[in-house]
């Protein structure tokens, strides 16, 4: 709804109407952005099927019924959360790259990535291996947003490949993240701890090499 502030009014009540409106935008974002969050945590930890709207707004303190002041639909809200999920990780991984040491950017990346507490926290880590199998069968939204996380991932990995070429730099940064997610599902899916634990210890120890 478009609201117009006559010129007839008042400057003092002109500067109160767009102090309110400009509030009522920010309450709007912030409830959006906390949505978004609980749906990211949400999906990753019961996954995009077993999460329902209801769940999504009771992990965000909201009621059922605003939901459709901010989304469309379930597939909305999911590549919304796929979205902010991959960035979230992503700024973190590269955050640790960027404080290693000259040369450790690729092994900070690796054992934060390639780490027990990311295999046993789903719902804070990466999306591609919390997601993967039902990104895969769900809409284009969801699936575009999937591939641009991915694709960052592969260009963040690459740039921690010196002494390569542009391509074969990006060509390793692609199998090392197919790796990386890949450890992370074989991890969470055995059901024997130690084989679990050396997945992961393991697939770090063989791109430090």
């Amino acid at each position: 709804m478009l609201i117009v502030i006559h010129s007839s009014i008042p400057s003092e009540i002109k500067s109160r109407i767009s102090k309110a409106m400009r509030k009522s935008k920010a309450e709007a974002a912030e409830t959006r952005r906390r949505i978004v969050k609980a749906a990211a945590d949400e999906f990753r930890r019961k996954g995009l099927a077993g999460t329902g709207l209801s769940e999504i707004m009771a992990a965000a303190s909201l009621t059922h019924g605003g939901f459709y002041k901010h989304f469309e639909s379930k597939d909305h809200v999911a590549a919304e959360a796929v979205a902010h999920a991959l960035t979230s990780m992503i700024d973190s991984l590269e955050e640790d790259a960027a404080s290693a040491h000259r040369g450790s950017g690729l092994k900070a990346i690796l054992v934060r990535y390639l780490a027990p507490q990311h295999r046993d926290e789903p719902e804070n880590g990466c999306a591609l291996a919390a997601l993967g199998s039902e990104i895969a069968r769900s809409g284009d939204n969801i699936r575009y947003e999937a591939t641009a996380g991915y694709r960052r991932l592969v260009e963040s990995i690459a740039r921690q490949l010196p002494g390569s070429t542009t391509e074969q730099a990006r060509d390793s940064a692609t199998a090392i993240v197919s790796a990386m997610v890949g450890a992370i599902v074989l991890s969470r899916l055995v059901d024997d701890p130690a084989l679990s634990n050396a997945l992961l210890k393991r697939t770090r120890q063989y791109f430090l090499s």
